[in-house]
């Protein structure tokens, strides 16, 4: 069995962590939260994150990253977008022997518009970097700890590297498929939580089932035009990483970026959203990201303008869904005329 050292002691990280243990490999978890840390170790419990569940007790909780990578060959990232660099920056610092790196977040970085692999790869040195691997899809922390039957993605410009990250992670109820398309699982990854928000807002709004379907359906749209304007495959994100992972972020109740769209449809400012939420809502950062891409790439992204607007300079929801509704008609075009 391997030695993973996972970097996040949240939701994420400790769920990913329960899936390695169960898998018999040895899991350090590392976060910033001395607290958590030691719940880890002396309750096996996580209750900030994960409340009502048992970790085993091979997982050990670090609080110094040093400590936590001696002798890692394998790290995984279930950090914020915002994170990203800083952890790789702290890895830099502390170990010399190449690693694999697998990330499980899912943003795009507002400031350059870098993917998160991008961010890794900028900030590595490169001999000390043996692969990038991206997990991503439809899995919902709460239900993965639950041993939930799952299926995700292993993503990889290097398929032996996808390989072992799959041979790491797969088990009864966790089900991993290997991909090379690493920007169109990124992309898919990221976006959805825009489209998530704007479920949340709709289903706020009281529009109903229909409303929320159609919004799912061009917002898939979108991100797949955007994506393969990036060099995407535009099968990708008919997958587990597109809309695998949408269907589930704008439909279940475990998701924070619907939960705050819903919040905000009721009429709550951002600002009061985001204060009591307790974790970061990626899909706010990826709405203002995506929609200067878009203006990169020369992408029309109506779905994503409405939301950038309602988020970011206090329009109406209601009105914002006027002016989406009252566009000028045009024929659907099929899937492979959309880009």
């Amino acid at each position: 069995m391997g030695k993973v050292t996972v970097i996040g002691s949240g939701s994420w990280g400790t769920a990913l962590s329960i899936v390695l243990a169960d898998n018999g490999h040895d899991v350090r978890i590392w976060g910033k939260n001395k607290t958590i840390i030691n719940e880890i170790n002396t309750r096996h419990t996580n209750s900030k994150y994960l409340s009502d569940v048992t970790l085993p007790e091979t997982i050990i909780g670090f609080e110094d990253l040093k400590e936590a990578m001696e002798g890692i060959e394998v790290v995984l990232l279930a950090v914020p977008t915002k994170a990203i660099r800083e952890t790789v920056v702290h890895l830099n610092q502390i170990k010399q022997e190449p690693l694999t790196v697998i990330h499980a977040s899912k943003g795009i970085e507002p400031d350059t518009l870098m993917r998160i692999s991008e961010m890794i790869e900028g900030e590595m040195l490169q001999e000390k970097l043996k692969g990038i691997v991206v997990l991503s899809g439809p899995s919902h922390a709460e239900e993965v700890c639950l041993r939930h039957p799952t299926t995700v993605t292993a993503a990889s410009f290097n398929i032996k590297e996808a390989e072992k990250v799959q041979g790491l992670f797969m088990n009864s109820y966790f089900r991993v498929y290997t991909h090379t398309d690493v920007i169109g699982v990124e992309i898919g990854g990221a976006l959805k939580n825009i489209i998530a928000l704007g479920a949340g807002i709709s289903d706020g709004l009281g529009y109903g089932a229909n409303a929320k379907a159609a919004l799912i359906t061009r917002g898939l749209a979108e991100i797949t035009k955007l994506g393969c304007a990036m060099g995407a495959n535009p099968l990708t994100f008919s997958g587990l990483s597109g809309v695998g992972d949408l269907i589930v972020t704008c439909t279940s109740v475990h998701s924070r970026n619907w939960r705050a769209g819903n919040l905000l449809g009721k009429g709550y400012k951002l600002s009061n959203v985001l204060d009591n939420m307790g974790m970061i809502v990626e899909g706010v950062s990826t709405t203002k990201a995506a929609y200067y891409l878009s203006k990169k790439f020369n992408v029309e992204m109506p779905i994503t303008n409405a939301l950038h607007g309602i988020l970011f300079n206090s329009e109406n929801a209601d009105e914002a869904v006027e002016v989406l509704m009252k566009r000028i008609g045009r024929r659907e075009a099929p899937f492979a005329n959309l880009f």
